[in-house]
């Protein structure tokens, strides 16, 4: 499931001072959606790239832009919510009978491409029920607790189905945990209510580890260490710095991939490079964070690659430059739990280390009887997806 986090930047929070302040932290933390009013979309616009939905109150086209003078047309935002000032919050009083909704008759109304959201307070039962129908029409539906209790989010994440996004009310990046954890489902999204630049920014770190998997690793013993010859070898530098404890997935066979560390160690030889992986040959396979794999010659800079630490826990890295060299290489073969061989090429050099039950080692120091960490899937893939076929690697 992809997770994210929405931002509450409407005229409640303050004024345009308050609301552009919020949106900026919001930009730079990395938020993936702005809720304003709809007469702040094109000051959103201005501020950077992000996605906008606009609160739509009166049920019309009530977009504002500074060129209109100039005739130009207004902007648009990504989506609009209904349910401010109205039913979904309780200043209207809600009908017994929810097809005289003023907000559903709105939200019902299709405005082109743009996306549709409903915005409702959980005041009682009877706004639980208002949200479930709600969300048979909306693309996101934002539920916001009064005195947030967790049982409301339980029925709401149990009777809602994949027809919307549910978007979670919160305050705090502790709230925002709760809610992406709720049923072991948890809600699609988050919308935070805060100003503090540090809530925000723990809120997204919050979304990154609700979407990251965790691998089961296991060691195999290593069978043969072999001089291969040269090959075009491949460093992956990527624009985020590496732990000491965390590299990359790579191998020949995307059945059986390889923990490579990344090189944070210091060498008498040169320097650290933390933020560099020497993954391999051109051939090989890296994991990706969707849980696909690419060839090593395929990625580029901007594309996206999978970090993961000698406990599983793994997060994604941006490409920043890939340096494609010939080198001479070591063939390197295993054995796993289960009795399957899997290969994988890596640089003759004293600087690539992989982790050993014995700890970090230097290829060069690779012996048959050794115990490698590895990822193993048996499973078979077809342009980086897993299939259910039989595909012989040897």
């Amino acid at each position: 499931m992809t997770r994210s986090v929405w931002i509450k930047a409407d005229d409640t929070v303050g004024d345009w001072d308050d609301r552009r302040a919020r949106i900026t932290a919001a930009l730079e933390a990395g938020v993936d959606w702005v809720l304003v009013d709809e007469e702040d979309v094109a000051r959103v616009r201005e501020l950077g790239d992000i996605d906008v939905a606009a609160f739509r109150t009166d049920g019309d086209v009530t977009l504002v832009d500074d060129a209109e003078a100039d005739g130009d047309a207004a902007v648009e935002p990504d989506a609009v919510v209904v349910g401010k000032d109205g039913e979904g919050d309780g200043t209207i009083d809600m009908p017994e009978d929810l097809s005289g909704s003023a907000d559903l008759t709105t939200l019902r109304r299709r405005d082109g491409d743009l996306e549709r959201g409903a915005y409702v307070r959980i005041l009682d039962t009877e706004y639980e029920r208002f949200a479930e129908t709600a969300a048979e029409e909306a693309d996101y539906t934002i539920v916001v607790g009064e005195d947030w209790t967790i049982i409301p989010l339980e029925n709401l994440i149990a009777r809602i189905g994949e027809e919307t996004d549910l978007v979670a009310g919160v305050t705090s990046a502790e709230e925002a945990k709760t809610a992406f954890e709720t049923l072991e489902i948890g809600a699609d999204a988050v919308l935070l209510d805060s100003d503090d630049p540090d809530e925000i920014r723990r809120t997204v770190e919050v979304r990154d580890e609700a979407e990251r998997e965790s691998l089961d690793l296991e060691y195999a013993e290593v069978l043969e260490v072999e001089r291969a010859g040269s090959a075009d070898r491949v460093c992956i530098d990527t624009g985020n710095l590496l732990d000491h404890d965390e590299g990359m997935l790579v191998g020949s066979m995307s059945r059986g991939l390889v923990f490579v560390h990344a090189e944070t160690a210091e060498s008498p030889y040169v320097a650290s490079r933390p933020f560099r992986v020497n993954a391999g040959a051109v051939h090989a396979y890296v994991r990706t964070p969707d849980g696909g794999t690419k060839y090593l010659s395929e990625l580029q800079s901007g594309d996206e690659v999978q970090v993961v630490d000698t406990n599983g826990n793994t997060r994604e890295a941006i490409v920043g430059r890939v340096k494609i060299e010939q080198r001479p290489m070591f063939r390197i073969a295993v054995e796993t739990a289960e009795g399957d061989r899997v290969e994988t090429l890596l640089q003759n050099a004293e600087t690539i280390k992989v982790a050993s039950s014995e700890g970090r080692k230097a290829v060069t120091d690779l012996e048959a009887g050794d115990e490698l960490l590895l990822y193993y899937e048996d499973t078979a893939r077809h342009f980086g997806e897993a299939v259910e076929e039989s595909i012989i690697e040897k």
